[in-house]
């Protein structure tokens, strides 16, 4: 009877254990101890993710041109066909259409597939590793702002302000209540836009011709307002790095020289991600070192 009381004991003691270990595990680890049906919300989260993507196409096709991404519905940019239902179901009508408009058969990009399956993954992704929160949200809107930024400004050398600045004000708020916090987020605001305007300023003093737009500028203030001012200026670390061996690379190679242009905010929208994701336990691997 003494043993069983024990044993009893030992129990309820391991399950007061385990459940103090869950209440205090940091939100980023949380994904290791969860039941198993998670792993069907991650596939509705990234069936949800290739719907977002469908409509980061369009906004990447329209924003550019000015039109709206609401009205009118979805048409091939050729014959003006308006798409059904089933022409519209993320990856697997452009794999089954084998990439052509069904009516008049002209292309259909290959950048419209691959921002259906990395939103998607995104949305799967941050999922499992968030859980829901107000950080995932935060997370899923940042990250979809800089898919639509990364294709606008590869492709047109454009950021547009419509994603941009709202996207700064968006981030300011969502850091009221999660990560970084409110002064890291102002101060990112203040650091990230501050920086490359003095950047672009100076260059311009110099140079006498416009070196970085001001589009550069909103968008790394965007960044400082959804991550803070320390994954801010990892950001601009890597976009600088990333930028800098590209360029080379297309010097070295005789395809551009000293004043060709190289679209910033691809750059910026790849640090920033890569400082979303990985960017904390950098950190937390750096200070460490000191």
């Amino acid at each position: 009877m003494t043993l069983r009381i024990a044993d009893c004991g030992l129990r309820i003691a391991d399950c007061g254990l385990r459940i103090a270990d869950f209440l205090t595990t940091p939100i980023h680890d949380q994904s290791a101890i969860r039941d198993p049906q998670s792993a069907l919300l991650t596939l509705v989260a990234a069936a949800f993710g290739g719907v977002i993507g469908s409509f980061l196409n369009v906004c990447i096709h329209r924003l550019p041109r000015g039109a709206s991404v609401v009205l009118p519905a979805s048409a091939c940019p050729r014959c003006g066909h308006e798409l059904s239902w089933f022409e519209n179901i993320p990856i697997v009508s452009w794999v089954v259409l084998r990439g052509r408009c069904r009516a008049c058969r002209a292309a259909i990009g290959i950048r419209y597939p691959i921002v259906e399956a990395i939103t998607a993954a995104m949305f799967a992704a941050a999922w499992w590793y968030y859980v829901p929160s107000a950080l995932l949200v935060s997370r899923l809107l940042f990250g979809c702002a800089l898919i639509v930024l990364f294709a606008i400004d590869l492709e047109h050398h454009l950021l547009p302000n419509v994603i941009t600045l709202p996207g700064i004000v968006v981030g300011f708020l969502f850091s009221l209540v999660t990560e970084p916090g409110w002064q890291a987020s102002l101060i990112g605001i203040l650091a990230g836009g501050g920086v490359l305007f003095g950047v672009a300023e100076a260059y311009y003093r110099v140079r006498h011709e416009e070196g970085l737009g001001m589009g550069d500028v909103k968008m790394l203030a965007m960044v400082g307002a959804f991550l803070g001012w320390k994954l801010t200026l990892m950001t601009l670390m890597m976009a600088s790095l990333g930028g800098s061996v590209i360029g080379v690379l297309l010097i070295v190679t005789r395809r551009g020289g000293l004043k060709y242009a190289l679209p910033f905010g691809t750059f910026l929208a790849l640090g920033a991600a890569a400082a979303a994701t990985v960017g904390p336990a950098v950190l937390d691997w750096y200070l460490g070192l000191l």
